[in-house]
């Protein structure tokens, strides 16, 4: 009967990639100008930059609001949305496959089963959206004394593949690939902590049969997901900043500022030491801690109506 379940449950995909599409869309409106900052800092390294520096991040936002406005707090938000949309509908859905192609052969799912459909999740959205998330970055970077800046995001686009190819769109895969690692932790101590959750609430309740949206309310999966996602931070933050360095844009010689992966740990360790990898890490935090719990209050709830509303058609 447990197996029954479980190959119920991972029936889902659409609802799963509708709920996660409605989620990511939640999020990254609210949020955005600490997207900014973080990507700010992350690029900044004391050295040669075109970007300000800032004390902290209310100075930053402060300083950005003041010097350019609602538009510079809200650089690069249309592939921001673009892709954060895509990201969590591609990732609930590829998570949920991954997750029903393991139950076929047993009633559930182990802590690996969750790591590893996780993983893969990631790097499938990871290769889909790439091109998004470097667009983003550079919008982001720009500056009001930026030489030759992009007018959007389709500007952007067609610069990019006329300056420096298609393959420029790629930039920052690597360590976006490494980042996988980011949803895989994530999602696991997602799915254990509620199942833990769930078992104690079921005893409190002496109702062990009952299901996780009857036992469950929003400031559980708020909590759940606020936690999940720190975990998540902690332990992957220096892929972000890897990653965010390689994807600006070169000097007006065509000259990138970093080669590959290598020379970014490299450079940033040489030059910045340990900290170095964890720029931005406070506006990181405040963006993307809250906005978990908001996404999985927004995911779980859209999706039992989903799931309720299939059952009464």
């Amino acid at each position: 009967m447990k197996k029954m379940a479980g190959l119920a449950s991972a029936d889902w995909q659409w609802e799963n990639a509708t709920a996660g599409a409605v989620a990511g869309l939640a999020t990254v409106t609210f949020s955005h100008p600490l997207d900014v900052v973080r990507t700010r800092f992350q690029v900044y390294d004391g050295r040669i930059s075109n970007v300000p520096a800032y004390r902290n991040t209310p100075h930053a936002l402060f300083t950005i609001a003041r010097s350019e406005g609602l538009r510079g707090l809200y650089a690069g938000f249309y592939p921001a949305v673009l892709g954060s949309t895509i990201s969590w509908g591609l990732y609930f859905f590829f998570y949920s496959k991954a997750k029903q192609r393991y139950l076929r052969s047993r009633e559930e799912l182990s802590p690996g089963l969750h790591l590893a459909s996780a993983a893969e999740a990631g790097a499938l959205v990871s290769l889909c959206t790439n091109p998004l998330w470097l667009v983003k970055t550079r919008l982001q970077l720009q500056t009001p004394n930026q030489i030759r800046p992009y007018t959007g995001f389709h500007d952007a686009v067609r610069t990019i593949m006329k300056e420096e190819g298609w393959r420029a769109l790629y930039k920052g895969l690597m360590p976006g690939l490494f980042l996988v690692t980011h949803g895989a932790i994530q999602f696991t101590a997602y799915e254990e902590f509620r199942k833990v959750l769930v078992s104690s609430k079921a005893q409190e309740n002496e109702n062990t049969l009952a299901s996780a949206a009857d036992l469950l309310d929003s400031v559980d999966y708020a909590t759940l997901g606020a936690s999940s996602k720190l975990a998540a931070i902690l332990t992957t933050y220096p892929f972000q900043v890897v990653r965010s360095r390689l994807q600006q844009r070169p000097s007006t010689t065509g000259v990138p500022r970093y080669m590959d992966s290598w020379h970014v740990v490299k450079e940033t360790a040489r030059f910045e030491g340990i900290q170095g990898f964890y720029r931005g890490i406070t506006a990181n935090m405040l963006k993307n801690v809250p906005a978990a719990s908001i996404t999985f209050i927004v995911y779980e709830n859209v999706l039992n109506l989903l799931k309720l509303s299939r059952r009464e058609y």
